[in-house]
């Protein structure tokens, strides 16, 4: 697996090859990309030398202004292993997706019979890898906890777990609770009851991607909290977007019924992610905007395959994201919730390859 660090300076997101000295001393993780950087954050960053333990937990961010209560708790468990028989895709090494770079276009692929099996396939495996991470929250476990079980659910199916390593992305599956609108990096962080927790998993199989991620509410379902509200008008959002995906759909008419629904509930529509083509590639045309008015291009045609992931705010649409480059939060500190599918579009209608089991846990 790739070594390279990042740099924990605020805002900064370079490469990162100085490690604080003290910090090596008392066995903590932390690396800025030089000296001058290293200086700026002293204030800052000595704090997170009142914690000696390698076990005990810190926030490595502690002069950046978190929106909301959730604060990144470090340090990150190490890279999990992946056997060298499970085929990787072409970023595992180095983290960059040569072959999504390569095929950068806006067109769309239809698959053949053989590719829709193997999407088939994998989507079913992402679906039973899901379940199983959802099986395994509760109050008291760590979102780092879930990340290994996650991944060694990939393993034990013979998968590679596509967010590992993805433009350097150091985790199995993107956790991302309450505020956090995607993206999260599971770390030390406690679950509780109450929380919103979001699981967003990828498989990678046999040369092709299946994407999905569901909200789950931990403990009791409180139907008096907004926030469970949030969560079923999420998932409806999605359920109605599906009933439009047919030979012939535009893709931009997704965003409208969308955004209607959420606004119909007083929610708001995140606009700085999307659904996305997936196949032998993690992201692919087309893009899939989640809100009205949008100009993204494509019609429907049978053997497209994408996802609808529209992630819904408590408040405002708008999101911030902090240092690690990677967790995107509402800028009011306010919950978001999203649920996912990956889609075949078929003669008639579409055919949702992820779609829940019978016993599949959440709503």
């Amino acid at each position: 697996m790739d070594s390279t660090k990042v740099c924990i300076g605020l805002n900064c997101g370079k490469e990162a090859k100085l490690q604080c000295p003290t910090c090596l001393k008392l066995g903590i993780s932390s690396f800025f990309c030089d000296q001058d950087c290293f200086k700026r954050n002293w204030a800052s960053h000595k704090s997170v030398h009142s914690n000696p333990l390698n076990d005990s937990s810190y926030d490595p961010f502690p002069s950046f202004k978190y929106t909301g209560k959730l604060k990144a708790s470090y340090p990150l468990s190490k890279t999990r292993n992946v056997p060298d028989h499970i085929k990787r895709p072409d970023y595992a090494q180095d983290g960059i997706p040569i072959s999504e770079k390569q095929m950068a276009s806006t067109k769309i692929q239809a698959l053949n019979a053989k590719e829709i099996e193997g999407m088939r396939t994998v989507c079913r495996l992402a679906r039973e890898v899901l379940d199983i991470g959802a099986r395994a929250l509760r109050p008291g476990i760590t979102t780092d906890e879930i990340d290994e079980i996650i991944h060694n659910a990939c393993i034990e199916r013979n998968s590679y777990p596509s967010p590992l390593n993805y433009y350097n992305f150091p985790k199995s599956v993107c956790t991302s609770l309450n505020e956090v609108i995607c993206h999260g990096i599971p770390d030390k962080t406690v679950i509780k009851e109450g929380d919103l927790v979001n699981l967003d998993v990828t498989l990678y199989h046999n040369g092709f991607h299946g994407d999905l991620n569901e909200t789950y509410i931990i403990g009791d379902i409180n139907k008096k909290d907004k926030g469970t509200k949030l969560v079923y008008t999420a998932k409806e959002c999605l359920d109605l977007a599906i009933k439009m995906v047919k030979p012939g759909t535009l893709y931009r008419d997704l965003g409208t019924v969308i955004e209607s629904h959420a606004k119909k509930n007083g929610f708001t529509v995140v606009r700085s992610y999307c659904g996305h083509g997936i196949n032998s590639l993690f992201h692919c045309a087309p893009n899939v905007p989640h809100y009205a008015n949008n100009k993204t291009a494509g019609i429907m045609q049978p053997g497209h395959v994408f996802t609808i992931e529209p992630m819904i705010n408590e408040g405002s649409s708008y999101d911030t994201t902090w240092p690690d480059n990677w967790t995107a939060v509402t800028r009011d500190g306010k919950r978001s919730a999203q649920f996912e599918h990956t889609l075949l579009v078929t003669n008639s209608g579409c055919e949702i390859l992820t779609a829940r089991l019978p016993d599949s846990p959440g709503i």
